[in-house]
């Protein structure tokens, strides 16, 4: 075990397009690696857009059991320390921006649901919350008036758009001038529309993490696939993008894995670096 804070290393990965295959699973030569990894002593950090809850889904469903392993969820809102079972940092949206967003949502006709802790929390079970629910299992509370509904600032809402991805960049486009300045507005993939505080974000978890475990960030490798890994991917010392990534993340990234996250993209980039 490398005790040796400065020369211990961490790394940073998102999980749908990247550390997962499209079945969304890990393969054994990724779960080796990770085990190889976290041997020798280096941090693990899954940094997703999903909530909390979901990731430690995905940690329970596919066994990931690794010491010095970090659950990061919402986007960099919530960090989770999974050996000592407890929130490191939550980031979180006021009820009152929640309210906005839902608000210029129902005026654009765009889907948005927001969370507490164990549910998500949408204003009607419409198709964009059955498609979304495909992969996240969380359990949906609805109610047409989402903020009555928390007990507490959720850490992000997300804006689903199917059919037609010109009238979800219209909300963008029509909620981005009310808050800028306060949340961000970034797309996780084509139909997701990620809404976070401007505080949080995948960057600002890689340093807040980093500076808790008393990491250089030079020390830290991120890997992504979509535009909302940018700035996990800029934050690292070493930015990583897939190589099924969108353009503009392979254009942020420092290196670009010569294999998808289909046939372990991932594996000989932290081999490499032990």
């Amino acid at each position: 075990m490398n005790s040796d804070t400065n020369n211990k290393k961490i790394f940073f990965t998102d999980l749908d397009g990247t550390l997962l295959n499209h079945e969304k699973k890990i393969t054994p030569d990724t779960m080796s690696a990770l085990d190889q990894w976290t041997k020798a002593g280096h941090h693990f950090a899954i940094c997703t857009g999903r909530a909390l809850d979901s990731a430690m889904e995905v940690r329970r469903t596919l066994q990931l059991d690794f010491p010095g392993m970090f659950l990061i969820g919402s986007n960099g809102g919530e960090i989770y320390d999974c050996d000592n079972g407890r929130m490191v940092s939550r980031i979180a949206l006021t009820l009152e921006q929640t309210a906005l967003v839902m608000k210029t949502a129902r005026e654009q006709g765009v889907h948005c649901h927001t969370y507490t802790d164990t549910h998500i929390v949408s204003p009607a079970d419409d198709e964009e919350l059955k498609y979304y629910r495909r992969v996240i299992h969380t359990p949906a509370i609805i109610c047409e008036d989402v903020v009555s509904a928390l007990d507490r600032g959720a850490c992000k809402c997300i804006a689903i758009g199917l059919h037609d991805k010109e009238k979800l960049e219209r909300f963008r486009q029509a909620l981005l001038p009310l808050v800028e300045g306060e949340l961000n507005l970034l797309y996780s993939n084509d139909n997701y529309l990620e809404i976070i505080p401007a505080a949080s974000g995948k960057g600002s978890a890689v340093k807040n993490l980093c500076g808790f475990l008393h990491i250089p960030t030079a020390n830290a490798l991120a890997a992504g696939d979509e535009a909302n890994d940018i700035s996990m991917i800029k934050a690292a010392g070493t930015g990583i993008a897939m190589l099924n990534a969108k353009e503009e993340v392979k254009a942020a990234a420092d290196l670009i894995t010569a294999a998808d996250n289909n046939h372990d993209g991932l594996a000989a980039i932290l081999l490499s670096r032990i």
